[in-house]
Parts: C-alpha cells; structure tokens; sequence
C-alpha cells in the first residue's frame, strides 16, 4: 500500500499470487490517488467467483479489472456481460489464443512475455491494429523503447521492493 500510495505512475495494475478479495481490492483502491486495473482472477479463481470479484472492483471504482492467462475466453464473455470497465487479460506467450481473446471481449491485452515481450507485441499488432496493448517494460529505457516500438500503448512496470528501497536509504543513513 505504502509503495502505490507512493507512487509517480499513471495508473496501477493491481495484480497478485493470492486469491482476489474485495478487502485487498478496497485497501488499494482507497491508498491509491491513480487509476486502478484489478486483478479478478482467471486462474486459481474463476468463474462465479471472477465475476463476482470484477463486479465488486467495478462497484468500488477500478478503471478495470484484469484476469490471468488461463482464464477460458468464455469467461470473458460472461464477465463482459455484467460489467462496463474495461477487462485486461493477460498474454504470455505468442502461442496464446489473441484472436479467440479479442473475440470474447477483452479490451486491453496485457502482454507478459519476459525477453519475449516486444515479439509478442508485433504478432498482437499484425493481428489487431486497434486492440489497446499494455506490455512489461523490464528495467532499462532499452527494453521499454523496444516494447513501445513493437506497438505497445501502455508500458507497465514494477517497482523496486521496501527491501530495495531501503538498502539505498540505510546506506546513506550510515555514511552521515
């Protein structure tokens, strides 16, 4: 919360490797003074429960909600279905069904391919030249210039852990 509170984005992608509550949905929404894209599910948590979770995040006002690779593109439809914020889902690998995704609904496509990352952008891009893509940017101006030259809209990137922030903040502390 302190790192979203704190942070120079645009916006947040709030995702992560627990189950999706409401309550981690209010905490972030509330900490944050940005746009927040939610993590609904789509992998360990899925139907019903997904689309009571995107439901719940569009009620308390996220900017949209995201769901992990392995949700089915039914899925999407039904989530599409009952809510009016923009779904985000996830591509990992340029062997993912874009098609059958844009098909279903999705809105954004976030691409989460590693070193991968800008193929996958201009594969997305010779299949689509109007789907909205947000892509991992790694860590350097390098790999974020070649995502947004592969086509990327939106750069998402994750910031330094408390740990890592503080050992910069310890050093100097200890050379005063």
């Amino acid at each position: 919360i302190a790192i979203i509170r704190n942070s120079n984005a645009d916006a947040i992608i709030a995702v992560y490797p627990f189950t999706p509550q409401p309550m981690i949905t209010n905490a972030i929404l509330m900490a944050s003074d940005k746009p927040v894209f939610c993590g609904v599910g789509g992998g360990i948590t899925t139907g019903d429960r997904a689309i009571e979770l995107a439901i719940n995040a569009e009620f308390q006002g996220a900017m949209g909600v995201i769901l992990n690779k392995p949700a089915p593109n039914e899925l999407i439809k039904r989530i599409k279905s009952v809510i009016d914020i923009p779904i985000l889902v996830t591509i990992v690998s340029e062997n993912d069904d874009i098609e059958g995704r844009i098909e279903a609904g999705v809105d954004i496509l976030n691409v989460s391919g590693a070193e991968k990352t800008p193929e996958i952008v201009k594969k997305i891009r010779e299949i689509s030249s109007d789907i909205a893509i947000v892509a991992t940017g790694g860590k350097t101006e390098e790999t974020i210039k070649r995502v947004i030259d592969a086509g990327a809209n939106g750069v998402s990137y994750t910031p330094p852990t408390t740990g890592e922030l503080f050992k910069e903040i310890m050093e100097r502390y200890r050379k005063m």
